[in-house]
């Protein structure tokens, strides 16, 4: 299992994801789930991706040969993210086709997932989430973040904190804490965590990051969040038993 996520905000994007690809009690792997296709000055392009490692890196690899080999088409020539997207998703159904009758005679799930978020001169910054299938759906001012993988634990963080107003140094905080909520959760997210910040227009990568499990910062994050989530509950009003008795609350019958 894996958690990766993307946040769109007015002034940029946050991509972040785990490292986990295999958790047990005796066997646990890594490998990295984001990764940065950009062209300085050009356009910004980052990919995380989920499911199938396989075929992920199947997709991944293929990316790469179009731009190596200079194909008419590839990542550096599609005008927009949107064709972009297009173009990852019909990667993503070759791979599949390709693949998919061999894994399930093992009966090896297929599926896999894959972020795409960043900005191509002339654009917005925008944010895509492609399937198995090769289509995709994408973030707006409304949703400004897209999960994949194991979402639930690090989700109530992202629908009480985010907007697509909130300024993109909180996004990046926040996408933090909701990849460590969900490791302390779930032993099949784990780390190193890669996150990117990026700054619309500024077609750069200034800031990332590859935090391990006791990286300082980290640490203080997950204490601080800790130390306030407590306070917080022990502030919380206690149930008012007596107000609900007299009430006449129906008792529970088995």
């Amino acid at each position: 299992m894996t958690y990766c996520l993307g946040i769109l905000t007015q002034t940029g994007l946050v991509m972040a994801a785990d490292s986990r690809t295999n958790a047990g009690v005796d066997y646990i792997s890594t490998y990295r789930k984001l990764f940065d296709f950009s062209i300085e000055g050009d356009r910004a392009l980052f990919f995380c991706t989920s499911g199938n490692l396989s075929v992920t890196q199947s997709v991944l690899a293929l990316m790469r040969q179009a731009i190596a080999a200079k194909s008419d088409i590839n990542l550096h020539t599609l005008p927009s993210l949107y064709e972009i997207a297009r173009y990852v998703g019909g990667i993503m159904r070759h791979v599949q086709d390709e693949n998919r009758p061999w894994l399930e005679k093992d009966g090896i799930d297929s599926q896999s997932t894959i972020l795409l978020g960043g900005q191509i001169r002339g654009t917005a910054p925008e944010l895509f989430m492609i399937y198995s299938q090769g289509n995709f759906i994408q973030a707006s001012k409304e949703k400004p973040f897209l999960q994949i993988g194991e979402a639930k634990y690090g989700k109530p963080i992202l629908d009480r904190v985010l907007s697509f107003h909130t300024p993109i140094e909180a996004a990046a905080k926040c996408a933090l804490l909701s990849i460590d909520s969900t490791m302390i959760s779930n032993i099949s997210v784990g780390p190193p965590i890669n996150l990117v910040m990026y700054e619309a227009d500024s077609f750069k990568v200034r800031h990332q990051l590859c935090l391990n499990i006791d990286a300082p910062y980290l640490t203080q994050i997950r204490k601080q969040w800790e130390r306030c989530l407590n306070e917080a509950f022990e502030q919380m009003p206690n149930i008012d038993w007596e107000h609900y008795l007299s009430r006449g609350s129906e008792p529970l019958n088995l």
